[in-house]
């Protein structure tokens, strides 16, 4: 053995990667919270003009603004606070348990077990003075035995009731803080498999150790009729948790709904809940007096009575007589009332001796006597629809002559262009001769001020109106890219 530890020892190994210097009681120390140091007596230079500490700036003092700081009363100069470093590892960094402190929770143990006793003491209390109520009215043994024996019974049901919020009250052992009283939550029936067990795929649902939650479904495939588990979250969506929800958003919604002030929900929670009270009650309020003005206004058919009903359409029966053909429609007997319309009926107004709405032209409504479409026109008779006849015939020819005018005006600027422009001149055009001399020169002239454009004058006048003689001239004048003979024409 001495020689396989020898010969094991002088192989390599990776005993220098692990970490020799390690600090197993670095949570040992925390932070002294609310510990002061040093109080000064007057206030000292670069220290917090509120309060006076020196450990924090004026920006990011906690305490709450005086009127008159700290730095020109010199009164009241709150101590310097404690301020610690820890030089923490990677693990320490991430140790959600640091800074936990087992005797802060055991006050709260202590206390919610003094509260256990109280409501136990309470029980027995009330038991007694049962008991003595019985014993007062001189019952007969056997029946007084028998209700001690029943009011025992049902103290032992009432405590475990009681208890169930902690389902069982143990020593603990091997913890730190030592071995005080503390409860154990049986948050699950021992037979029911763990949440954490549901689905043993590591990309599923993630459970935390510390708070026991699981939010997800961790069988999301599953038949939901089947599930005994389906994630923290189905709790939050059914009960009061709805309800829960809607109050935290109608406290912040309040602002908006025309409440002055704001309530925080976690400040002033009755008041929240008080207001939220009175918003629904003045909902449901406005909601009902809504209902009951239309059913006020337009009736309600399904709440009436029998008695409301006609006797003639109690059984569906009546006098008026239908006939029918073999194909269902109605032969006779069913006349289709009139609808009312909207204006007044039989009234003449204006001399008019039709009434309002009795003629119908290009969407308008009118009368039919004068045939006018302006409700509070007087009546003009056959002579206004006459005279209306004969404005639109004028107005209609004068249209008319204006179209053929402007038709005959287009035609000739447009044969005058085709004779100026076209490119084959007529054979009945005659040019001037004069005119075509100098409508050359002309041309000359303005091929010379094109080369030389130092000459060109700033103000040229120009008339868009070009007569055949220019544009024979232009014609004349003008060089042909494709001509052979152009450099010896010019």
């Amino acid at each position: 053995m001495n020689l396989r530890k020898t010969s094991f020892s002088q192989h390599q190994s990776l005993k220098h990667q692990r970490k020799w210097k390690v600090d197993p009681n670095y949570t040992k120390s925390w932070y002294d919270r609310g510990a002061k140091t040093f109080q000064a007596d007057k206030y000292r230079k670069g220290a917090c003009e509120n309060c006076g500490a020196m450990t924090h700036k004026t920006k990011l003092c906690t305490e709450r603004p005086r009127k008159i700081g700290a730095k020109w009363t010199n009164k009241n100069i709150a101590p310097d606070e404690k301020i610690e470093t820890f030089d923490l590892d990677y693990d320490g960094k991430r140790d959600r348990w640091n800074g936990y402190d087992t005797a802060k929770y055991a006050e709260v143990i202590k206390r919610y077990e003094a509260r256990d006793e109280a409501r136990r003491n309470f029980l027995k209390e009330q038991q007694l003075k049962k008991l003595e109520k019985k014993r007062n009215k001189k019952i007969d043994e056997e029946e007084s035995s028998d209700e001690e024996d029943a009011l025992k019974h049902d103290e032992a049901k009432a405590d475990e009731s009681k208890q169930m919020d902690f389902a069982k009250v143990e020593k603990r052992v091997r913890t730190t803080g030592g071995g005080s009283t503390g409860t154990v939550r049986n948050l699950r029936i021992r037979e029911d498999t763990a949440k954490y067990l549901l689905n043993l795929d590591v990309n599923s649902a993630y459970y935390d150790p510390k708070t026991r939650s699981m939010r997800e479904d961790p069988l999301p495939n599953a038949d939901p009729n089947e599930k005994f588990y389906a994630g923290d979250n189905q709790y939050r969506m059914s009960g009061e948790a709805l309800e829960f929800k809607k109050l935290n958003i109608h406290a912040l919604q309040l602002n908006e709904k025309g409440q002055e002030e704001e309530i925080n929900m976690q400040a002033a929670p009755s008041q929240a809940e008080l207001l939220f009270k009175k918003y629904k009650e003045a909902k449901e309020k406005l909601k009902k007096q809504i209902q009951e003005t239309i059913m006020e206004k337009y009736g309600n058919a399904a709440a009436s009575s029998v008695e409301d009903i006609p006797k003639e359409l109690l059984f569906g029966q009546s006098e008026r007589e239908v006939e029918y053909d073999r194909c269902g429609r109605v032969i006779k007997g069913m006349e289709f009332s009139v609808p009312k319309s909207k204006y007044e009926e039989d009234v003449y107004i204006n001399n008019h001796t039709s009434v309002w709405g009795s003629w119908w032209k290009d969407q308008q409504w009118g009368y039919t006597c004068c045939q006018q479409t302006v409700k509070n026109s007087y009546c003009t008779g056959v002579a206004g629809i006459e005279a209306a006849e004969e404005a639109a015939d004028l107005m209609r020819t004068n249209i008319e002559r204006r179209a053929a005018a402007s038709n005959d005006r287009s035609g000739q600027v447009e044969e005058q262009r085709f004779v100026t422009w076209g490119s084959d001149t007529p054979e009945d055009l005659v040019l001037d001769r004069e005119k075509l001399a100098e409508a050359l020169k002309r041309e000359d002239e303005r091929k010379r001020e094109e080369k030389d454009e130092r000459k060109r004058k700033y103000n040229v006048q120009w008339n868009d109106q070009v007569t055949p003689e220019e544009m024979e001239a232009y014609r004349m004048k003008r060089m042909h890219e494709d001509d052979p003979m152009k450099n010896l024409l010019h």
